[in-house]
């Protein structure tokens, strides 16, 4: 078991040999989650690896906003138009493909975990713990309440909701 800060990760990937140094990455469908670990890297959960990148979470979100053609500030702004919020905002990494990740906590906080909205399957609490269960079967342990993963996971929906319903309406 990983721990750091707010999250667990509960469990690991032997299939490729452990973990795997980046210096760089963009979130890819494959992608579950980006963990702080410290102000200089982050692990990257994906549905098949993880890795250790060495650039803090912050800067991966933002890379990969950039690598799909815009940039972390600019899909912030973007979000906060179409949902009316204002804080700990879902983030549109990759629209085509329906990639929105949101933040556990302030995206300025160093443990501030990133959750891919479509890759969760379910989420509970257990002693005082949020239990999040990926579609690929892994879970993560979040030490976030209840209500903030769910408000998270609501505002993200909502994110997802306004985009579907925009492009519905482009199609009629």
């Amino acid at each position: 078991m990983y721990k750091k800060g707010n999250f667990h990760v509960l469990w690991k990937f032997s299939s490729r040999g452990g973990e795997n140094m980046k210096y760089d990455y963009e979130i890819n469908s494959s992608t579950l989650a980006i963990i702080s670990i410290d102000d200089f890297s982050c692990k990257v959960l994906e549905e098949e690896a993880e890795y250790i990148v060495n650039k803090p979470s912050f800067d991966v979100i933002d890379d990969s906003c950039k690598y799909f053609g815009s940039s972390y500030k600019g899909r912030y702004e973007g979000t906060k138009s179409l949902i009316g919020m204002n804080y700990k905002l879902p983030i549109i990494i990759e629209e085509s493909r329906n990639i929105i990740f949101f933040p556990t906590s302030s995206p300025q906080v160093n443990d501030c975990c990133w959750i891919s909205l479509n890759k969760i399957s379910d989420y509970y609490v257990e002693n005082d713990n949020v239990y999040i269960f990926f579609k690929n079967h892994s879970k993560l342990k979040l030490n976030i309440s209840f209500f903030t993963l769910e408000n998270q996971i609501l505002r993200a929906s909502r994110l997802e909701s306004v985009l579907r319903h925009r492009k519905n309406n482009e199609n009629k």
